[in-house]
């Protein structure tokens, strides 16, 4: 049979490899090869905010087989979760007519409310395919009544209206020959006949479909040099599209955070979050209860803040009906979600995460000409403080959207507050509830943007004693599966330090192997050549002498402990640290 419909839009040519970007020494450095540029990494941060798309013959079903809910897991995977013998579920097959499915509404949709790309299941766990594939006639083409390419035709109208696109392909297969079946946690080895399969369609998706802004893998438990073959094959082909980290073992050119999470730590890596609409599935549930529509709203444009606050992407679900068209509530949640966009978008697109290690009343997300607040909880004496700006000059504050109204900004110390009560109509009574919820108030910038970070102060011999608990840590997430806990590679403190030199002490327990790690001290790196000792507990430590550079870090002194650089995206710290000394030299 044909690989793809006739007509389908090809990758452009002019697509050439690119290296992969490298990122500061203290930083994972991503994977050999080519890959996206800093260009394409900067636009993909900017969009902010997307939509998934779970559709499949799991829609058909919609949650209930046999008459009978089935709510032991998210209903797109109901073929493993009722069970279902595999002959009664590929009968579906025979169903799958979705004539309401119309790409083009959905795009509109999407743009209409703020959304900057769309994603949808190319393929699931279920092996079924929404794209015509020469591997297989398990597919809406070649295995339905429908007889259309649905990934083509979203492609298709998303390029019309000025939209990414990408694509969600599951590694594992429960249809595929060769033992791939339902495991606990999904948590599948990939055999050789399946990872020659998958090859062969990413081939596929990523020559007949033009760019593919990313590929959206998940699941499935690859080893490293199944990963680096599913990674190379896009990059080879597309060396623009973002990977995701589901393609495991730190191949992925962005990290995915678990379902509906979001990183309680620093991130340094371009990530996003995943989102449905309710955590009990992704795929359509007919039994559904969808109530509170206020209340959704609030929550996702509260994760929406919340994410971007912290650097990322949000990726927000719609789960569409069997016979293709978009459950009203989901579309009124993204409705609700654009009118507030449309006031407050200037403080989610092409923004940066927060400066600040927490806020009081809400987040911060910095613009290239201001900074934004948004106010979560309004202090009972209606002034906002944001600590550490002393030294940055703003112009008058005033409400995004309501430029009108100005307050001037108030300084304290090293910190500033913005007296809100000041600003006319605030709160403002008239307006509709969701222009009414999380307002933004909009600092503009007048010069640079000058933190002083929250600091560890000295004890009174001006030495410092720090723990593990009190550094910023960083994770490095999407290693060998989705059950595979994240693992540590940095820890960060900053320090009000007030001398030049110091003679900093390393207590740690000591490796079973000879270990290589590196001390950074205001961005000047300490190599550090770590004995192995028979015992991997033994404590052990090692003195070095530093030096303080002001001109790098102005107001506080940066400590930081990583592996020896340059470092792969995946490398954990060698050693578990116990603590870290410093003692002003005389």
């Amino acid at each position: 049979m044909a690989c793809c419909a006739q007509g389908a839009i090809a990758a452009p040519s002019s697509m050439a490899a690119t290296t992969a970007i490298r990122r500061p020494l203290d930083q994972p450095q991503p994977p050999p090869g080519s890959g996206p540029s800093a260009q394409t990494i900067k636009d993909w941060q900017d969009r902010k905010f997307g939509m998934f798309i779970h559709f499949g013959l799991y829609s058909i079903a919609g949650g209930k087989w046999q008459g009978k809910r089935v709510d032991n897991g998210y209903s797109e995977q109901i073929l493993a979760n009722a069970p279902i013998p595999p002959q009664d579920y590929e009968a579906l097959v025979q169903q799958f007519d979705p004539q309401q499915f119309d790409p083009d509404a959905i795009v509109a949709l999407a743009k209409a409310n703020g959304m900057k790309f769309i994603v949808i299941t190319a393929k699931h766990h279920d092996g079924f395919n929404l794209f015509q594939t020469a591997q297989t006639s398990y597919n809406a083409v070649d295995g339905t009544p429908y007889h259309r390419d649905i990934v083509k035709e979203l492609a298709e109208a998303c390029a019309r209206a000025g939209l990414k696109f990408g694509v969600y392909y599951s590694t594992i297969d429960w249809h595929h020959p060769g033992g791939n079946t339902y495991i606990e946690g999904n948590s599948n080895p990939i055999t050789p006949g399946q990872e020659a399969f998958n090859v062969a369609q990413l081939k596929e998706l990523l020559s007949h479909y033009g760019p593919i802004a990313e590929i959206w893998f998940d699941m499935g438990k690859p080893t490293p040099a199944q990963s680096a073959h599913f990674a190379h094959t896009v990059h080879a082909l597309q060396p623009q599209t973002m990977i995701s980290g589901r393609v495991w073992n730190a191949y992925g050119d962005f990290a995915v955070m678990g379902d509906n999470a979001e990183p309680d730590v620093g991130m340094e890596l371009p990530w996003q979050s995943p989102a449905s609409m309710f955590p009990e599935t992704w795929g359509y549930r007919s039994w559904q209860q969808r109530a509170d529509l206020p209340g959704k709203l609030r929550e996702n444009i509260t994760r929406l803040v919340r994410v971007v606050s912290q650097g990322g992407n949000y990726i927000l679900n719609i789960g569409p009906e069997g016979d293709g068209s978009v459950v009203p509530y989901e579309a009124q949640v993204l409705q609700g979600m654009g009118t507030w966009l449309k006031r407050n978008g200037e403080a989610i697109y092409a923004t940066r995460k927060q400066p600040f290690a927490a806020l009081d009343f809400g987040y911060a997300t910095v613009g290239s000409q201001a900074l934004y607040l948004f106010v979560n909880k309004l202090p009972p004496n209606h002034q906002l403080r944001v600590p550490g700006l002393a030294d940055t000059t703003f112009g008058a504050a005033y409400r995004l959207g309501s430029p009108g109204s100005t307050v001037e900004v108030q300084r304290n110390g090293h910190d500033i507050s913005i007296a809100l009560d000041h600003l006319a109509n605030w709160p403002a009574a008239s307006d509709d509830n969701v222009n009414a919820f999380m307002p933004v108030i909009v600092l503009p910038l007048k010069g640079p943007l000058r933190v002083r970070p929250e600091m560890i102060a000295a004890s009174a011999d001006g030495s410092f004693l720090l723990q593990p608990a009190q550094a910023e840590r960083y994770l490095n997430y999407n290693g060998e599966g989705y059950e595979a806990p994240a693992t540590l590679y940095k820890l960060s403190w900053q320090l009000d330090a007030k001398a030049d030199s110091y003679a900093l002490t390393l207590r740690y327990s000591a490796a079973s192997e000879h270990a290589r790690m590196n001390l950074w001290v205001d961005g000047q790196r300490y190599p550090l050549d770590l004995a192995a000792t028979t015992d991997g507990q033994v404590a052990a430590s090692q003195v070095v002498r530093i030096r303080r550079i002001r001109t790098n870090h102005p107001y506080a002194m940066q400590v930081e402990l990583t592996p020896s650089a340059p470092f792969q995206q995946g490398a954990a710290l060698p050693v578990k640290l116990q603590s870290v000394e410093l003692s002003p030299s005389r």
